[in-house]
């Protein structure tokens, strides 16, 4: 059995930490400071271990799992409470950010990280199929043998960075695509032609409609951090970053609507109106 931590129990993090349990593992969090529903959503699948510098000297393997744009402040934090302590739990670093993001908070740490990125919807220990997650690094091997039941861990053969930059490639296509639903249907509905425009697509895309752009809408905040950081991958790699910063756009207005402040589970599953996508003034 490993101890693993966990920052922070949001519901990708909760969702991991009920994986690892379920594989015989002791999972913590640091519950200091939290606000009621994340504690809520804590219990019964992670043991508070107090502070972080508490969290930090138990943890053998310290999974990073936040939003993107707090992905460097939360390295920050993470390498204080290791210097502070002296402790060198392994780090995996979970966010959906750039390679350069990621070996930014690597070199801040005293100690090793492994890179880490998470393609799919968060994992359950009895889903019908095991959410994937990239691995690479040095010790990338370690943190693949720890069993998390709903997990696949895939190891690729590069340094840090590499499991990042996959991320972001499949991350540039998957909520790219919401964003050009969202944009489309709103452009059908100004137009009278949604009927016709929905049924066209479904020839080639027999599961879209308006609820997976309005379920995106409601992440859409998270989602501006997320193609910025995709937007740098693509410039790193001698590309425009300007498809990203489009995406990046149009996630910006959708957080604004009325969708982008609900939460995914308010989105019925047969939702046919795109009116509320429609950014506010």
């Amino acid at each position: 059995m490993i101890t693993v931590g966990v920052v922070a129990p949001g519901a990708m993090g909760v969702a991991l930490a009920s994986c690892l349990a379920a594989g015989g593992h002791r999972v913590l969090t640091s519950l200091d400071g939290r606000s009621p529903a994340t504690a809520v959503r804590a219990h019964g699948v992670l043991e508070d271990a107090g502070r972080l510098d508490d969290l930090v000297t138990a943890a053998e393997v310290l999974l990073l799992v936040v939003p993107p744009g707090a992905a460097r402040a939360a390295g920050d934090e993470l390498a204080a409470a290791c210097t502070r302590t002296g402790a060198r739990p392994l780090v995996v670093e979970m966010d959906a950010v750039a390679p350069t993001t990621v070996t930014a908070i690597a070199a801040a740490l005293p100690g090793d990280l492994v890179d880490g990125a998470i393609s799919g919807p968060p994992p359950g220990p009895d889903a019908d199929v095991a959410t994937r997650v990239f691995l690479s690094g040095p010790r990338a091997d370690e943190v693949a043998r720890l069993d998390a039941p709903g997990v696949r861990w895939l190891v690729l053969d590069g340094p840090v960075g590499a499991a990042s930059a996959a991320k972001m490639c499949t991350a540039s296509v998957r909520k790219g695509h919401q964003a050009l639903l969202a944009q489309a249907f709103l452009t059908a509905a100004a137009h009278g032609v949604l009927d016709a425009v929905l049924a066209d697509l479904r020839i080639d895309f027999p599961d879209t409609g308006v609820a997976s752009a309005a379920s995106a809408a409601t992440k859409a905040w998270r989602f501006v951090d997320e193609m910025t950081e995709i937007a740098a991958t693509q410039a790193d790699a001698g590309l425009t970053s300007a498809l990203a910063e489009g995406l990046e756009a149009v996630y910006r207005a959708l957080a604004t609507s009325a969708w982008g402040g609900r939460r995914p589970e308010d989105v019925p599953a047969d939702l046919d109106d795109p009116s509320d996508l429609r950014p506010r003034p």
